[in-house]
């Protein structure tokens, strides 16, 4: 059996989430579970204020067709509602649908199909005008704040001289963004019921509403349902 070098542990019992056909998030290897809600100023989004993390367990079944009673953990409704979890997002590498932004010794990508509406982007002119002014200290650093800030990875950048994104370090970790999905941070596989593996990111969003039209990924539709959940 071979063990994972960083973590000593055998491969079934790293973090992951496995997609239940039509039904929940099976998420196993200890994640962490904690609240991330953006800190708003002036009524545009600046940064998240996180949670107090819940004693960890070592799997939890979490709702996915948004109408769970016990939010964020499935009560099995969605075999009660005929929930249709089809996972619809495309399967192809990010890189494939990144557009590239140079700046001033950096490199901003956009995937616009990640995109959560969550808005971080959108102050100041938008990152994609601000970009082209990097050269400005001020500028750059309030550009890559808000590209770190991007909830869902749409939004990357690489440093000069380096094609690997510069991304934080995160365990592990499940985070509710009351009314909204879960953020999975920390290089978490996720894993459809046919056995194919999404490409391994550091922060992506998980629909919890049952509406979006990109599954197993957010697409903003909470808001247009007006979805409610801790």
């Amino acid at each position: 059996m071979s063990i994972d070098t960083t973590t000593h542990r055998p491969p079934e019992l790293l973090p992951r989430i496995r997609i239940a056909q039509h039904g929940p998030y099976l998420a196993s290897g200890g994640l962490a579970l904690t609240t991330r809600t953006p800190v708003l100023e002036h009524g545009e989004p600046v940064d998240w204020n996180e949670g107090k993390p819940q004693t960890p367990r070592a799997t939890y079944v979490l709702c996915r067709c948004g109408q769970s009673g016990n939010k964020p953990f499935c009560d099995g409704t969605h075999n009660k509602i005929g929930f249709d979890g089809q996972c619809t997002a495309e399967r192809t590498p990010g890189v494939t649908r990144r557009k590239i932004y140079p700046g001033h010794g950096m490199t901003m990508t956009d995937d616009e199909s990640l995109c959560a509406g969550y808005a971080f982007c959108d102050s100041h002119g938008g990152v994609w005008r601000e970009i082209a002014k990097s050269a400005d200290p001020e500028v750059k650093a309030r550009l890559l704040r808000q590209i770190a800030n991007c909830p869902s990875g749409r939004l990357q950048y690489a440093l000069e001289h380096s094609s690997v994104p510069v991304e934080t370090h995160d365990d592990p970790t499940i985070a509710m963004i009351p009314d909204g999905p879960l953020w999975v941070l920390g290089n978490v596989p996720v894993e459809t019921t046919d056995g194919f593996t999404y490409e391994v990111r550091k922060r992506q969003l998980l629909c919890r509403c049952g509406a979006s039209q990109n599954k197993p990924f957010c697409d903003g539709s909470h808001r247009r349902v007006d979805f409610k959940a801790p």
